[in-house]
């Protein structure tokens, strides 16, 4: 995998954070999607490193920019970002 593909991303700027899932490194495990707490990540039509869809949130209304879904991701394929 070439390194531009694999720092391939998307951005979603939530009314609390700015969420940032680079797709490229996304195996499409779901553990993100478990552990949130308000249930806000779902599957994206991006394909991520295997095939598989990548995540992303719903609306940007439920994000609470927690950061659990960041924590959990054993690829560090989720960055979070808390607006003051």
């Amino acid at each position: 995998m070439s390194t531009s593909s694999a720092y391939k991303m998307k951005q979603f700027d939530t009314k609390k954070a700015v969420f940032t899932i680079f797709t490229g490194l996304c195996k499409g495990c779901g553990l993100c999607i478990q552990k949130c707490p308000v249930n806000t990540l779902v599957w994206s039509d991006d394909l991520g490193v295997y095939g598989t869809p990548a995540v992303q949130p719903k609306d940007t209304d439920t994000c609470t920019g927690c950061g659990m879904c960041s924590v959990v991701c054993p690829d560090c394929a989720i960055v979070i970002e808390r607006k003051k």
